[in-house]
């Protein structure tokens, strides 16, 4: 009798370590656990440790979605259930889609979607499969955001698609407790011919540019050559200018001193011939005339010379001279 009540004392022993093992759980920072007891929500488990019920109370399983590559490169999903779940950001790899564009332009496209579960309650209750859901969520809005768009835009507003569906993508999972941070485009490859038709065209546009700025440094070089030959006639101008200037300048002061010059020397003539019976100008009128005489005798064809009438007056005058020399 000692013995059997020993071996049900045992037995309940052991099934109380079992009950306390099982009912013990580490929570983790940045994990939580949903629990049901008999079937029903009763709490969300805190980081730490925890005591549950393992008869009445079990942690409920969500849906987790993993990537792996296979040895030929290929991806590979996989699904599987896990009792705790991860509060923290995670990234959802998509695989390539193929969307038509508004210029119904077959292209392929990659993202990445970075989502954090904010509301366990909400993501185990309100969707069956929330990996899978936010796929196809992402799938469809991606096909919707580019179907308004053209190829050259969808290549070139790769910000404005990331913000789009973000937007639409975050406001579409707030009913399952998931936060949507950012949206990542990661390739987009268009057809073969399109991309050749793009290098083609990137090609004549680069030439065009090469052409442009050749043709723009050849007008600002022309302009830059007539600039300076410009300002070089101005300057020979302006220095042809201050020599004509300075000759000028210089005529009129060899001029001015020759007027003085002579100016003193009829003054001095006529202090000469004050005494004498004749007037400077009388003087200065034989000096020249006997001048000219001498350039007229002086020509290689002159046998003759031939005084005119009137230079009686002239030899009268050189008369006067030979009288004043003689009276000094």
């Amino acid at each position: 009798m000692l013995g059997s009540t020993a071996i049900i004392f045992l037995i309940l022993a052991f099934f109380v370590i079992i009950l306390v093992v099982k009912g013990f759980n580490i929570v983790k920072h940045s994990e939580t656990m949903v629990i049901e007891r008999l079937g029903k929500y009763h709490r969300t488990l805190p980081s730490g440790i925890n005591i549950i019920w393992p008869i009445f109370e079990q942690a409920r399983a969500i849906d987790m979605r993993y990537v792996t590559n296979t040895l030929d490169g290929r991806m590979m999903v996989r699904f599987t259930q896990r009792k705790r779940i991860d509060l923290r950001e995670q990234v959802f790899d998509f695989p390539k889609q193929n969307v038509i564009t508004k210029d119904n332009v077959t292209t392929t496209i990659n993202a990445l979607l970075y989502y954090q579960i904010v509301d366990p309650f909400k993501a185990v209750y309100e969707i069956d499969n929330l990996p899978l859901a936010i796929e196809k969520l992402a799938q469809t809005t991606l096909r919707n955001v580019i179907g308004e768009l053209e190829l050259d835009e969808t290549l070139t507003s790769r910000d404005t698609i990331n913000s789009k569906l973000r937007i639409v993508l975050d406001d579409a999972t707030n009913k399952w407790g998931v936060k949507v941070n950012r949206v990542e485009l990661q390739d987009i490859t268009p057809p073969d011919s399109v991309r050749y038709s793009m290098e083609q065209q990137m090609q004549a546009e680069r030439e065009r540019r090469a052409q442009v700025t050749k043709a723009n440094g050849d007008k600002e070089a022309a302009v830059l050559t007539s600039e300076g030959q410009k300002i070089a006639e101005i300057n020979k101008a302006e220095a042809e200018k201050q020599k004509r200037i300075l000759e000028a300048q210089g005529i009129a002061e060899a001029k001015i001193l020759q007027a003085k010059a002579e100016a003193e020397a009829i003054a001095k003539v006529a202090e000469a011939i004050k005494d004498a019976n004749m007037s400077p100008a009388q003087y200065l009128l034989a000096d020249k005339y006997i001048a000219t005489l001498r350039d007229i005798a002086s020509g290689q064809g002159n046998k003759t010379v031939y005084l005119p009438y009137e230079a009686t007056t002239a030899l009268s005058s050189i008369g006067s001279l030979k009288d004043i020399f003689e009276h000094k």
